[in-house]
């Protein structure tokens, strides 16, 4: 763990894992569930402005991409890297999020739809940044 990263390959990392997180809250997927149990308004006028929203949203990514790739060395191997990942969005993030959920009474589905989208993020980290082929 020297800090130092493959930028292309962590760009193009959270890149992907934000395109997912588009696919996987939007209404294909999990986005009327997931309002309701979250308790987050459908209408417009009562939402942050969506530049702030995925500025955001990106700038998290890019983040947790950037200490991701601390633990995985570039090249590794996609199997190990998505073994890795799951490692980390299921038993660190996931987790997390249950315990902080049931603390505040939040269903169990809301656990899964956000946890589960963490888990496919950091998933998709260790896949990109293990399988990527040159550091």
């Amino acid at each position: 763990m020297d800090g130092s990263f493959n930028l292309i390959a962590v760009v193009v990392a959270a890149l992907s894992a934000f395109l997912v997180g588009g696919l996987w809250y939007s209404p294909l997927l999990f986005m009327k569930a997931w309002q309701q149990d979250a308790g987050v308004e459908t209408d417009a006028d009562k939402q942050p402005h969506p530049a702030k929203v995925f500025g955001f949203a990106a700038l998290f990514s890019l983040i947790s991409c950037i200490v991701f790739s601390n633990f995985i060395v570039t090249g590794s191997g996609a199997v190990d890297g998505l073994l890795l990942g799951l490692q980390v969005g299921f038993g660190f993030v996931l987790c997390s999020f249950g315990i902080n959920y049931q603390f505040a009474n939040r269903p169990m589905r809301l656990i899964a739809i956000d946890g589960g989208y963490h888990t496919a993020q950091f998933a998709l980290f260790g896949l990109i940044l293990g399988g990527w082929p040159w550091s």
